[in-house]
């Protein structure tokens, strides 16, 4: 069971610092999230993240990814104006294309940010909420993470304990992630509406600089694309937390 576990910079993402690796697994981690845990394999970093911020030395086995390397995956998946203009998917889309994984779970990506203390490290920058018509429905792009991950035999699940996430997946426990977990149910037949609604509007930069077409975009066609990917997952609403 090919297991990669997807790390973000949320407050409790600290939890996973403690988790026994599971056996065959890779972890992924966005951002300063590489702090967390010394065992990662992949760092992902979009081109303005500070040098200083990142790690000074890297094992033989670590590899730092940056957009060289997922704006293509990226867009073997329809790209960022569909997927969602944040490391949280782009790190998902791109162990899905790189990585192939079986079960992809997520910790400290719930994309809530309450009170002072935003990220595991103290205030940061709310990415996920800034003014950006690929970011309108935060859910619609968990849903569409979902589905296409399921359409290649990945469950995605979310680790988090949080009673409130923008991602839909269903919530699973740590020590779950050493047994085979039941890929989504989603309904086909929107799924291939939903592409299809992209391909039609072509919404597609290649360069992944999607943000220097935006004039170009219309919200409500997104939207409306939005809408079918959230239906074609309705029966696969979060969970509460598992306790």
């Amino acid at each position: 069971m090919k297991t990669v576990l997807i790390i973000g910079s949320a407050p409790d993402v600290v939890q996973a610092a403690s988790w026994p690796r599971p056996r065959g697994s890779l972890i992924v981690a966005i951002n300063n999230a590489w702090r967390i845990r010394e065992d990662w394999d992949y760092l992902l970093h979009p081109d303005d993240f500070p040098e200083d911020r990142l790690p000074e030395t890297v094992t033989a086995s670590q590899k730092i990814r940056t957009s060289a390397d997922y704006v293509p995956a990226q867009n073997r998946y329809g790209g960022f104006v569909y997927a969602g203009g944040t490391m949280a998917f782009t790190a998902g889309y791109w162990a899905l294309d790189a990585l192939k994984p079986q079960i992809m779970a997520y910790i400290g990506c719930d994309m809530v940010y309450e009170g002072t203390n935003t990220h595991f490290y103290g205030s940061g920058t709310p990415d996920p909420l800034r003014d950006d018509v690929t970011l309108s429905d935060l859910e619609a792009k968990s849903a569409r993470l979902m589905a296409l991950a399921s359409l290649q035999g990945c469950a995605c699940v979310n680790l988090s304990k949080k009673f409130q996430s923008r991602l839909i997946f269903p919530r699973a426990n740590s020590d779950d992630l050493e047994c085979t977990m039941p890929v989504a149910k989603v309904d086909r037949r929107l799924v291939d509406d939903a592409l299809e609604h992209e391909k039609r509007l072509n919404y597609f930069v290649a360069s992944g600089e999607y943000w220097k077409h935006m004039e170009t975009f219309d919200p409500k066609e997104i939207a409306e694309i939005d809408k079918l990917w959230l239906d074609s997952c309705s029966s696969v609403a979060a969970s509460d937390p598992v306790v």
